[in-house]
Order: C-alpha cells, then sequence, then structure tokens
C-alpha cells in the first residue's frame, strides 16, 4: 500500500487563514505565511492555499501570499480560488505552486481541465469538490450534490457523475470536500469519499470533519481515501504532525516519515 498523506489546508481570506464551520461564521485565527513554515517544519507531506472569497468575488487570487508561502516550504504546495484561465494557472505556478486546484471554474468550464492537463500536465491539475448530502433523484442518483462559490449555489450536478467526467477530462487527483462535515470536527463524510475512491482511479483527497487522528486513520481504512485535509486539529494546536503521524503508523496505516 502506498504511503497516506496528509495535507493541512490554509482557508485564506483577505490575507489571514481563517476558519468556520459549513462555509459559515469564519474567524481570522493567523498568518498564512507563518502557519505554513510550522506545519513544514513540522514535517506535513504538503499544502493546500485557498483564496475561499476569489471565486464569489470574481477576482484574482491573491497571487502575492502565494509567492510568500512558496518561499518557505519546499514540500508539494498546492493552489485554488479564483484561477479561471489558462493564464491563471501559469501565474500561481509561477508564483511557486506546483498544483492548481479548479473547482467553481470547472463545473461552469470543464474544458479548463483538459486544458490545464494538456498545458502542465495531469499531475498539476486537482478537482477541488463541494459536495452536500441531499435526496437521492434521478439527476443526484448518489445523493451527494455538486455546490460551487463557496457553498452558495447548488448546480443540479451529481458529485460521483462529476468525479467520474473529471477524470475523463484529465485531473490528476480530487480534492472532496463534504459540506456538511467541514470545520465541525466529527469526522470525515465517509459514504461519498468512499463511493468517490472506488470509482475513480486517481488519488482522492478526503475533505472536511477532522477533529482527531482516528478520523484520518478511518477515512484510510474505510473509505479508501489517498490523502486527508486537515485544518481545525492543527490549527487551534489540538494535534501536531508527529502525533498525527505517530498514531497513524501504530494503527497499520502507512505514512511518510517525519525527517
Amino acid at each position: 500500500m502506498l504511503s497516506k498523506r496528509i495535507i493541512v489546508c490554509l482557508d485564506v481570506r483577505n490575507g489571514k487563514t481563517t476558519k468556520g464551520v459549513r462555509f459559515e461564521g469564519n474567524e481570522d485565527i493567523g498568518d498564512p505565511v507563518d502557519m505554513a513554515r510550522e506545519y513544514y517544519e513540522q514535517g506535513v507531506d504538503e499544502l493546500v492555499f485557498y483564496d475561499i472569497t476569489a471565486s464569489h468575488e470574481k477576482r484574482d487570487i491573491m497571487i502575492e501570499v502565494v509567492d510568500k508561502v512558496a518561499r518557505e516550504i519546499f514540500i508539494p504546495f498546492s493552489v485554488g480560488g479564483g484561477i479561471r484561465t489558462i493564464e491563471d494557472m501559469y501565474r500561481a505556478l509561477d508564483a511557486g505552486a506546483e498544483k492548481i486546484s479548479v473547482n467553481s471554474a470547472a463545473v461552469l468550464n470543464p474544458s479548463i481541465i483538459s486544458e490545464g492537463a494538456r498545458h502542465f500536465g495531469r499531475q498539476c491539475i486537482v478537482l477541488g469538490m463541494d459536495a452536500k448530502k441531499v435526496e437521492k433523484s434521478d439527476a443526484i442518483p448518489s445523493g451527494y450534490e455538486v455546490v460551487i462559490n463557496g457553498g452558495r449555489t447548488f448546480m443540479g450536478i451529481d458529485a460521483l457523475q462529476w468525479a467520474r467526467n473529471a477524470e475523463d477530462l484529465g485531473a490528476g487527483e480530487i480534492c472532496l470536500n463534504s459540506i456538511d462535515a467541514d470545520g465541525t470536527t466529527n469526522g470525515y463524510e465517509l459514504t461519498i469519499t468512499g463511493m468517490i475512491s472506488r470509482a475513480v482511479t486517481i488519488p482522492v483527497i478526503a475533505s472536511g470533519g477532522a477533529g482527531k487522528p482516528e478520523h484520518l486513520r478511518d477515512v484510510f481504512l474505510k473509505a479508501d481515501a489517498d490523502a486527508a485535509l486537515i485544518a481545525s486539529m492543527v490549527h487551534y494546536g489540538w494535534y501536531t504532525i508527529p502525533q498525527i503521524k505517530s498514531f497513524l503508523k501504530e494503527a497499520s496505516v502507512p505514512v511518510r516519515d517525519v525527517i
């Protein structure tokens, strides 16, 4: 079994790291550059930077913050929020990102996935997907609907089908965020994570709900996720990256050593 990755998420608003619950009630909690450096030094495998209001506000990503973060870390670094064109992708990669996450823009213009993969290689293109549990219907047979614009706009698109389509278009991995679990610290949404992990051949990153190491163990062993995104549990100092990795090793989950 390949090593499972632990990824810290920095949601950024107005230049500050922020945290909310189910996309609401966000509060600023720190400087993204300082926090990125701290998690890198702790031994996190990757970092994700999301400019969480860029798409809704129809503006470009805060490229200067991306540049500052990239100068402090030497691990894979994914950037998303407000990326709508190949030119936007190029600017983020030029500023130091190694991967580009497209979410709302990909739903509205799926060809951006294939264009990005053609220009930069599919390993650079991450589909960010925000999904919410709804009643099953002919349009949403999985019972999970794709939502864009920071959880504001329901699209009438089935999350499982969109994951399959994104892989066909050239996405290199999928970051699946459960709106229902986001920020709750009650655990990942294992049902949709397992559905998508088993339906595609590209890596799936579980996101939304991590509050303790047991939640990562469960999403790896019960839902077959390839990586787990975490935020609150490290942002608020409940756990360190070495503590999380030590727990997972004892639970027979293969993880990378802290160097």
